[in-house]
């Protein structure tokens, strides 16, 4: 399964990069997804991240799928 991963904000300076392909097995779920981007990028781990996939906000139990675009992002405030 290819994903094109997108990080947006204070996740691209985490992560060091604006944009990733992956190709992984299978059955991941957002949550899992979560889990593994944090472990390649600890610095990922300090901040709450948001994902969205396919434009859509994604609920963690949500299955991905070959294509999906994901965007990793953190909330926004403003005043």
């Amino acid at each position: 399964m290819n994903l094109k991963i997108l990080f947006f904000g204070a996740t691209a300076d985490a992560a060091g990069s604006r944009e990733i392909e992956l190709q992984t097995g299978g059955n991941l779920t957002v949550e899992r997804l979560a889990r593994d981007l944090t472990r390649e990028y600890p610095a990922l781990s300090k901040l709450k991240l948001l994902i969205a996939v396919n434009e859509e906000y994604a609920d963690a139990d949500g299955v991905l799928t070959d294509g999906d675009k994901i965007a990793v992002f953190t909330a926004v405030s403003g005043g």
